[in-house]
């Protein structure tokens, strides 16, 4: 028999194989899916860690993060100290009809306001309603699975290794009273 026939034998055979077996078809809507733990579903927002520092808006490669906010001036701490200000968020918005799931939003938060939710179930009948405020990305936060335990058989980190051999020790000074080069005078101030 020639080569040509044999592949096609073959090829037969996967065809009669797939047709006898029974198609397994997932019931979505009555059956929910089993997704892996930390699977990436919607962006969560923590607004209490959200300090509007807008690097979440300017990391976005889509420009689908909407952030608004205003500043608030508080009173100063102690007579004739200076007021301080801060901003308050008054808007944060993402519009996942422009999202790409990249997660550098997440990546670029400097104090852990984003985090990826495993929830799935959010289109809509219209695009211009794709575009989720705080409070539903509020809602979603709830659902953001706990981060896995640490591997007990890992090193520590080297920070702690440091700080663990090398305890704060006062500067050493010199029989004289001179301080060694490169230590602070006694009272704190640098030469």
């Amino acid at each position: 028999m020639i080569p040509h026939g044999r592949g096609l034998l073959q090829g037969l055979a996967v065809t009669l194989r797939t047709m006898t077996r029974r198609s397994v078809t997932r019931q979505y809507p009555e059956v929910a899916p089993e997704l892996p733990p930390r699977s990436r579903g919607v962006i969560a927002l923590l607004e209490e860690n959200c300090t509007v520092c807008m690097r979440c808006a300017r990391e976005c490669p889509d420009w689908c993060i909407y952030i608004e906010s205003h500043k608030e001036t508080t009173p100063p701490a102690v007579e004739g100290g200076r007021a301080r200000s801060h901003n308050v968020l008054d808007r944060f918005a993402i519009d996942f009809s422009l999202c790409m799931y990249c997660g550098i939003c997440i990546e670029a938060c400097p104090f852990d306001a984003l985090f990826w939710s495993p929830e799935f179930e959010y289109a809509e009948y219209d695009i211009r309603e794709m575009t989720h405020e705080s409070d539903r990305l509020r809602e979603w936060m709830w659902t953001v699975p706990p981060p896995p335990p640490l591997d007990p058989a890992a090193e520590d980190p080297k920070e702690l290794l440091a700080a663990r051999e090398e305890p704060l020790r006062p500067p050493q000074q010199d029989v004289g009273g001179a301080v060694p080069p490169g230590d602070p005078e006694p009272d704190g101030d640098p030469r």
